[in-house]
């Protein structure tokens, strides 16, 4: 490939958004994000590309800029999305910006399809048979909650803000919402084994087909009373269907009584709740209502949630509180857990004895009056119970599997020996590292023992060339062994590959569903990108060093996995690509950007390297800007499919990318559409999405973000970074992007500095979680 043309290209017209920031506008139906990114917003000017390449090798094919017209700029893939409004408080309630797949939410739209057809019965899809098993799992949690002990003593200690909030929550544990089990937890209560099978009778895994997808709704007169609320207040009709399922049969009744409970409908803002409120209420309406103060306190925490938090500290609510014009964030802190809407907790402080214990081993005396006093204050933190639910059942879970197992001498490589004498056990490696828990699962197989390897995403089960199958699917029933009657897995051994892309919800339901002396394998790259959803599971399990951790020697191969494992340890360095595995493109700005990727995509990889465009996966920083996945996907269905969109903005042949739940994205191609709605091919199968769903689970997919592209490889990848993209990159975000191209990558270069930067200093937004505390507190012995 030649010197980029310098041609004027188009002007930015919209800056690039970290996926961060996107999650803070595009909320799936469930409230955790599609991506709970970690970068910050990317609103800096677009650069000059003055870096030098990676590796020596020159770009790979010589594609001459005339041959294809420069996209323009404000070319939109999703025109069919109504955008949020960003107006204030007294402004109407609109939903939230580009509600796609890479959000996962979106207020549904009345959509029309143009073709016809019959309608076939519905059937429970997908998606909603992994709901009802989430809440089926849920509801045995909280049962086996409520049979534990009484709540531990806890807080004795505590003064001031924490005293206070402390003491509003044992209010609360004299009434229906008890919290106390969240300070310290018990040991777990024992399972009941799941029933071993004769010999030869070991169930076949159930391979269930996957049904059309179909929107769940709420009964009619439900509907019709939250419409008339909704119209009142001034909010759009399309929320009704989110308000019924959000708040249930008496919804209506609610919203009216607490208009800022539409706060809780994905997508919704402070200033929309509080201009619907000011309609309802009116003079009545104002910042220090209590009502409004609660809400806020649980929207913050949802907020926290789509990066991932699954609690905040209580210092960082009230300041956030602040900025929404909360009076006194303190009280707002108070009523909102004595009313149980968010958990207070604050990990015990260490014993006196073991401060002495630890002074002794130091050859110093303890700490003691003033000198004491000033030792650091452990931060009070305050959740939602959904996830200090599932922390606390995860972190049950795991200490019961390691509690359970019967150690056993299992002859062969390291991972196979530590397997057999261990409940628990992490891998960690890179692609190549992959092969040797699949080792392991087969050799267990020999031993007659009943085995599943489960994955992040279908393109995982495709590379991993085995047998396997999805979390996802695993956890629906749709896949994989059956359950006793106690809903435990018929399994001796599960090997989770992709772990890091675990959220704590999903996590919780796979331990929680496992027998008592069920071995647990949980593979990974630590380097990547975390979940879409809450939590930062297989990080916390590995820093809390409570099993065998066994690190893989395997590296991943070629340039590509040379310049990666750099990446992985900070460094950005130049490496051999005779093959031109590795080609760097500068660019001047993003217009050129958009230019060099399409020409890339479209002609250069595939007249070069022998890879098909439908083989080559473009990534890059965010949804939005003139760089972004929209103006990416635009530019790419005008050169490789165009066509008008008359399908709800799709045509036969585009490129998607379907959600079919939070956190999972799936790639497909558009075959058709009919009055069911359009039809794809994912994976190898077929299904359908009715058109009412089309708008918030599906995108065009020639172009993803990192975090969509987490746990999936392709052929070839294009990574693309405009100058106004650089605040949005991190360490983990190169690593994660640069290793999704399995024979070529390709960057297109416009950040500078920015890049070696951002390897280096490795700068990523932490998580604030609790499960590492919880399952030190559970298994408190050092790794053997």
């Amino acid at each position: 490939m030649t010197e980029p043309s310098r041609e004027t290209p188009p002007e930015a017209t919209e800056p690039v958004r970290g996926e961060a920031d996107e999650a803070a506008t595009e909320r799936t139906p469930e409230g955790v994000e599609e991506h709970a990114g970690e970068g910050a917003e990317a609103d800096g000017k677009a650069g000059e590309a003055d870096a030098g390449p990676l590796v020596e090798a020159s770009p790979a094919a010589d594609p001459s800029p005339d041959t294809e017209a420069s996209p323009a700029a404000d070319a939109s893939p999703d025109a069919d999305v109504s955008p949020a409004a960003d107006g204030g408080p007294d402004a109407s309630l609109s939903p939230a910006a580009d509600a796609g797949p890479d959000a996962e939410a979106s207020p549904v739209a009345d959509g029309e399809t143009e073709a016809g057809g019959e309608t076939k019965a519905a059937e429970v899809s997908e998606a909603q048979a992994e709901l009802a098993a989430q809440r089926e799992l849920r509801a045995r949690i909280e049962q086996r909650k409520a049979e534990k002990a009484a709540p531990v003593e806890a807080g004795g200690k505590l003064s001031g803000t924490a005293a206070d909030l402390l003491a509003a929550v044992r209010a609360v544990e004299s009434g229906t919402k008890p919290s106390g089990a969240f300070f310290e937890a018990p040991d777990p209560a024992p399972r009941q084994p799941a029933p071993t099978p004769a010999p030869g009778s070991v169930p076949a895994p159930v391979t269930a087909a996957r049904p059309a997808v179909q929107e769940s709704t709420a009964a009619p007169e439900t509907l019709a009373a939250v419409r008339e609320v909704l119209a009142r207040g001034g909010a759009p009709e399309s929320l009704t269907g989110q308000v019924a399922a959000a708040l249930g049969e008496g919804a209506a009744e609610a919203l009216r009584e607490d208009p800022w409970l539409l706060l809780s409908v994905p997508g919704v803002q402070p200033e929309h709740a509080d201009g619907f409120a000011r309609a309802l209420l009116g003079a009545e309406c104002g910042p220090d209502d209590p009502r409004r103060a609660v809400a806020l306190v649980a929207w913050l925490l949802e907020r926290a949630a789509l990066k991932g938090h699954t609690a905040l500290e209580d210092a960082t609510v009230r300041a956030g509180l602040g900025k929404l014009s909360v009076p006194d964030p303190d009280e707002a802190v108070r009523a909102a857990v004595s009313e149980g809407a968010v958990l207070v907790f604050q990990e015990e402080e260490p014993a006196q004895e073991e401060l002495e214990g630890e002074a002794e081993h130091e050859g110093e005396a303890a700490p003691e009056g003033p000198e004491a006093a000033d030792a650091p204050d452990v931060p009070v933190l305050l959740g939602l119970d959904r996830y200090a639910l599932a922390e606390e059942s995860l972190a049950d879970g795991l200490a019961r599997l390691v509690k359970t197992a019967s150690g056993e001498v299992w002859d062969g490589p390291e991972l196979v020996r530590a397997t057999g004498a261990h409940g628990l056990v992490l891998h960690t490696g890179g692609e190549a590292a992959r092969s040797e828990p699949v080792a392991l699962a087969e050799a267990a197989r020999e031993r007659g023992l009943r085995v599943a390897v489960a994955v992040h995403s279908e393109n995982g089960v495709r590379r991993l060339g085995t047998e396997a199958l999805t979390v996802a699917d695993l956890l629906a029933g749709v896949a994989g062994p059956g359950r006793d009657a106690e809903g435990a897995f018929a399994l001796d051994l599960l090997v989770v590959l992709d772990a890091p892309q675990l959220d704590v919800e999903s996590a919780a339901m796979l331990v929680e569903s496992l027998p008592d002396g069920c071995r647990l394998v949980l593979g990974g790259d630590p380097g990547v990108l975390g979940s879409a959803g809450a939590g930062r599971v297989f990080a916390d399990v590995l820093a809390a060093r409570v099993c065998p951790q066994i690190a893989s020697r395997v590296p991943d191969p070629g340039p590509i996995g040379e310049l990666v494992s750099g990446i992985g340890i900070g460094e950005l360095s130049q490496v051999e690509a005779p093959g031109k595995e590795v080609v760097i493109v500068p660019v001047r700005d993003a217009g050129e950007a958009v230019h060099r990727t399409v020409q890339l995509v479209a002609d250069s990889i595939p007249r070069a390297i022998g890879v098909a465009a439908e083989q080559t996966q473009v990534i890059t920083v965010g949804h939005g800007g003139s760089a972004g996945t929209r103006a990416l996907n635009a530019a790419l269905k005008q050169r490789l499919n165009p066509g008008p969109g008359r399908f709800l903005g799709f045509d036969p042949g585009d490129r998607v990318a379907y959600v079919p739940a939070p956190g999972r994205t799936v790639g497909g191609t558009v075959v058709s559409a009919d009055a069911e709605g359009l039809r794809l091919e994912c994976a190898g199968e077929q299904l359908v999405v009715p058109k009412e769903r089309v708008e918030s689970v599906l995108r065009h997919g020639w172009a993803l973000t990192a975090h969509q592209a987490a746990g999936m490889r392709w052929p070839a990848a294009v990574v693309v970074l405009p100058g106004d993209a650089a605040q949005g990159l991190s360490r983990a975000w190169v690593y994660t992007a640069f290793g999704r191209g399995e024979r070529h990558l390709s960057v297109v270069h416009g950040v500078d500095q920015a890049l070696p930067r951002a390897v280096s200093e490795g700068v990523a937004q932490e998580r604030t979680t609790r499960l590492r505390p919880l399952l030190e507190a559970l298994l408190a012995a050092s790794e053997d």
